[in-house]
């Protein structure tokens, strides 16, 4: 074997092994990607199927909030559609009517959320990423702690 092939034999062996490394680091992590959707792009768009699990974000919807022992029930609204959460468990301090809010969990049947986790805002200034871009996109967040009330 030539100084030249020898060369490209551990380039390629080399290739190969990266190839191999980013293959195994994606099968390891498929289980951990969780995407974000709006009530609007669950309901309308159909972008999540039952079982699937993902991030729902928007606003707390006024008056939604019902309590029957560790069992919450609320329903986010991104102002064009609303859908029902529930949630068993403590909830974070900061969650209340009209917050921003990032539940993650999965669908049941019909038109229900069911999360596993409750992300609230942390200070009066934060709204979480995705949801402050699709509130923007609605019209709704204009950001530094200014919201358009929600009917």
């Amino acid at each position: 074997m030539t100084r030249k092939q020898k060369r490209l034999a551990g380039i390629g062996a080399i290739g190969s092994v990266l190839i191999a490394a980013v293959l195994l680091v994606m099968f390891a992590l498929r289980d951990e990607i969780v995407f974000f959707y709006s009530p609007t792009e669950i309901l309308v768009e159909n972008k999540a199927s039952p079982g699937e699990r993902f991030r729902l974000g928007g606003l707390v919807k006024d008056g939604s909030i019902q309590k029957q022992g560790e069992t919450v029930s609320f329903v986010i609204t991104d102002t064009e559609k609303d859908l029902p959460v529930t949630f068993v468990g403590i909830l974070p301090d900061l969650f209340r009517e009209g917050q921003g809010v990032i539940a993650e969990g999965t669908m049941r049947s019909g038109e229900l959320f069911e999360a596993d986790n409750v992300l609230a805002k942390h200070d009066e200034n934060y709204m979480p990423k995705e949801v402050a871009d699709t509130l923007k996109e609605k019209g709704v967040w204009q950001g530094e702690g200014e919201q358009r009330s929600m009917q």
